[in-house]
Formats: C-alpha cells, structure tokens, sequence
C-alpha cells in the first residue's frame, strides 16, 4: 500500500481529541516529550498533604503544574470530566479528573500565555499574543526574512568592496614603490659622483683659463674682459636653462679653480 498520506498530520489530528489526567497534563506542560511521559511518571511520588498532586525529583515545575490545574477545575475555570471523557460540573475525585486537549489549551492560552507549551500550541500561536494575531506575525515574519535577506546582501556587498578595496590598496601601494623608485633614480642621476664631479670641475677651471688667456701660446678671449663679464653674456645668452644664474655660476667658477689647485 502506497504512503500517500502524511502520518505526522494524523498523530496532530489524533491529539486534537486527546484527554489527558492531570499528571500527563502537568508533566507535557513541562516539555517533557509525550513518549517520555510515563517513564517520568513513573518515578513520581504522592504528595503528602494533597491528593492527586505529585512530586518530582528532577523536575521541580511538575508539583506546582499540578496544583494549578487542580485548582483551575475546582474553581470551574477548566472543564474536567473522569475518564469517561462526558464533561460535568459534579466533584470529580482528584485521582480521577481528567482535561481535553481543547479545554486545557484555552484555559492556558487565557491565564498563562507567556507559558505556551508546545504540545499544545505551533510556532506561530506561542509567539503570538492578543495584541498580534496570526497574520500580524506572519507579515512581522515576512518582513524579518526580508530584512535578513537584505542583511545578507549587505554583508556580501562589504565583503566585496572590502575585497576590492584591498586590492586597490594593494595597487596603490606597488605605484608608490615604483614612483619612489623612480625617485630615487633620478636623485642619484641628478647628483654626481665625487669623481664626475671633479671631472666637470676640472673641465670648467680649464676652460676659464683658455678665456682668461692664463695657458701657454693662448691669447685671452677679446670679448670678455673680465670674468664677471663672461658670465653676464652667460646669463644673457642661456637665460632659463638651470644651473646658468649668475649667482650659480659666481660660486660655481671659484669652486672648479679651487678644486684644480688641490690636485
């Protein structure tokens, strides 16, 4: 036979009619799982001042769940019946009283429904209240998932630009590497060695000699005069080019005949 219908509704739709003594009540009230109720029963112990009442070693809510039911059924709060299931408004020993699903779930739901068992109410009826009904939780619900969804898209959007953020910084940081590379290539092709330096000096101290007229067999250059005059036609002739200002070059001309005569 094909299993086309679901078993986990049925026991649901079963349990919807079940009646329950007030031991069973008290001990499902406490979340103990239903095919765990009898072994916890088991090891309960009669209370020694009020009948139908018991206590538990490990389970302290159990006594107290038990009172309160009882007194819910002797001030006719919650309908009762004996075990023939015929409800009555007679005095039913304490032994004997016995709850419908029905009735145990409303009268709960009214006194206590911030103690919603599970066995009793599904997901959306013990989160509710009287101040929200099933469809205000849903749409709540709806809007949470939502909102999660959202949430999840956000996360995935930080992680991304933080991703390429690292990834930019990563770029930025080889460019600055490779800009102060260049940097200091060109510092060290802008300053000479001691040796270039010399060279350069040595070149210029000849080269104002052969103007000056101050090496053998030269005769001294007839347009300049004077040294300060040579470097005024310097300044006129390569105005803008660097390292050619006059003051540069005043300072410059007595450095290159200075460095000569130490050698």
């Amino acid at each position: 036979m094909k299993d086309w219908y679901n078993k986990k509704d049925c026991e649901h739709l079963r349990a919807y009619h079940a009646h329950y003594d007030v031991p069973t009540a008290a001990m499902l009230w406490c979340q103990v799982p239903p095919d765990e109720v009898l072994e916890e029963i088991s090891q309960t112990s009669p209370h020694p001042h009020i009948r139908g009442v018991f206590t538990h070693p490990y389970i302290p809510c159990f006594e107290v769940r038990c009172k309160i039911i009882h007194d819910a059924i002797v001030n006719k709060a919650l309908p009762a019946s004996r075990q023939d299931k015929k409800l009555t408004d007679d005095h039913i020993a304490p032994e004997r009283r016995h709850v419908s699903r029905e009735h145990l779930k409303a009268w709960i739901a009214k006194e206590h429904p911030g103690d919603k068992p599970a066995f009793l109410f599904d997901e959306i009826e013990r989160k509710t209240h009287e101040a929200i009904n099933a469809d205000t939780f849903m749409a709540l619900q709806a809007d949470r998932d939502a909102a999660r969804t959202e949430l999840k898209k956000a996360k995935a959007l930080v992680a991304d630009t933080a991703r390429k953020m690292n990834e930019m910084s990563g770029e930025r940081d080889s460019l600055r590497k490779m800009v102060d590379d260049l940097a200091e290539k060109s510092k060290a092709a802008d300053i000479p060695d001691e040796r270039s330096k010399t060279t350069y000096q040595n070149i210029i101290a000849a080269l104002l000699d052969c103007i000056a007229g101050d090496v053998q067999n030269v005769v001294k250059h007839p347009s300049f005069e004077s040294e300060a005059k040579l470097i005024d036609t310097i300044c006129d002739q390569y105005r803008g080019y660097g390292g050619l200002s006059k003051s540069n070059l005043s300072r410059k001309f007595p450095e290159a005949k200075q460095s000569m005569k130490k050698q």
